[in-house]
């Protein structure tokens, strides 16, 4: 059965010196990412969701009202966040006043997303963003919390040379890269070589269900436009290296991918073939895997990152997808053997993969510092 606890720890001393949990705006709180945001931080012990912005479309309705029947959560609208009234996403003073953190998942052009972001920034926000927009900006952290946290060190770059004061920006990276990227980190002192990876993407990786997307029962896409590009490019970025002029990508290993869009309504599979250079065997693999430690301390880190199935039939995403509330990595089929090593994971791809991997690199910024708490400065 999937193991559906994640360890909830509000004792960070971060959070216990100071009088108030941080304040939040969720920008695109009507779509998917922006209710699953709602999810990870209805009872968060850190952020408390104050603002909701969104499109001038449903600019000044109540949430309950602006999302209607597009809510597709498996929880009621937070009774505390229903008579919200929604903002323009393009009223930054308005979105950016007397909040520390912006979480940004609104739906939009590259240029737009650049422009609102940075000016969300430049009004002194943190913000973190599940949009693709900045994921290449080297002066942009794209985070995987459990990969590359040492990557926020770029953040006093970045404020210096974007004249950000308290504001910063940090992304979340492809959510088809969480699953192999996550199950691979421990394993990167072998010597990573090659990859190939085959990867099974559920429909809400598009924003959709079943009801908005009928086409999709009984069928598969076998091609995600773009999907393969950033699936083979951005893990580099994810293991590279900070020099002076920002974050440098790495120059292997070799990455091929294929991306195919399924009809499961969560959890993106991938089917990984890897070539290392000192290959490992299965039992230092599983070893690996299970010893593997990230996000300690962290309210919404799950208790343990890779889970391990010996069963052969799995993971699957019926069974698997929420283990740990959607915030660990499943692996199994693990198979060594004299072409290399192959094995399977599945991720929840808008928990872990876009709105729970934000709040996790939030988090993570506030217990390395880096969150300006402005509100109370205000207050």
């Amino acid at each position: 059965m999937p193991n559906n606890e994640t360890s909830m720890n509000p004792t960070n001393p971060v959070i216990e010196s100071a009088r108030h949990k941080y304040r939040v705006a969720i920008v695109g709180a009507t779509g998917m990412v922006g209710q699953q945001l709602i999810r990870m931080l209805k009872s968060h012990p850190w952020l408390s969701v104050v603002k909701l912005a969104a499109s001038a479309s449903s600019a000044g309705k109540p949430y309950a009202q602006a999302v209607g029947t597009r809510w597709c959560m498996d929880f009621a609208i937070p009774d505390d966040l229903k008579a919200i009234k929604i903002i323009d996403a393009e009223n930054v003073q308005e979105v950016v006043s007397d909040v520390d953190i912006v979480f940004s998942a609104v739906s939009a052009s590259k240029e737009e997303i650049l422009r609102l972001e940075d000016a969300y920034a430049k009004a002194g926000a943190w913000v973190t963003s599940c949009n693709s927009a900045y994921r290449m900006d080297p002066l942009v952290p794209m985070m995987i919390p459990a990969a590359n946290p040492q990557h926020l060190e770029i953040i006093e770059k970045q404020r210096k040379a974007r004249g950000y004061t308290t504001g910063a920006i940090i992304v979340k990276s492809n959510c088809s890269i969480q699953s192999y990227v996550i199950a691979l980190e421990p394993l990167r002192k072998y010597g990573i070589e090659k990859i190939r990876v085959h990867s099974e993407q559920a429909i809400s990786g598009a924003g959709k269900t079943f009801d908005t997307w009928p086409e999709m029962l009984n069928n598969l896409i076998p091609l995600i436009s773009g999907e393969e590009q950033k699936s083979e490019q951005e893990p580099l970025k994810i293991w590279g290296q900070i020099l002076d002029d920002g974050i440098k990508n790495a120059s292997a290993p070799r990455i091929k991918a294929k991306c195919v869009r399924v009809a499961v309504q969560d959890g993106h599979t991938a089917y990984v073939d890897v070539q290392f250079k000192k290959q490992p065997t299965a039992e230092e693999i599983t070893e690996c895997w299970q010893g593997f430690k990230a996000c300690e301390g962290l309210p919404s880190a799950p208790s343990q990152f890779i889970h391990v199935k010996t069963e052969a039939d799995r993971p699957q995403p019926r069974l698997d997808v929420m283990t740990e509330n959607g915030m660990a990595v499943t692996v199994g089929q693990l198979k060594v053997d004299e072409d290399g090593v192959s094995f399977t994971a599945l991720a929840h791809n808008a928990i872990l993969g876009a709105a729970g991997g934000a709040v996790l690199a939030t988090e993570l910024a506030i217990q390395k510092k880096l969150v300006h708490q402005r509100s109370l400065a205000l207050a």
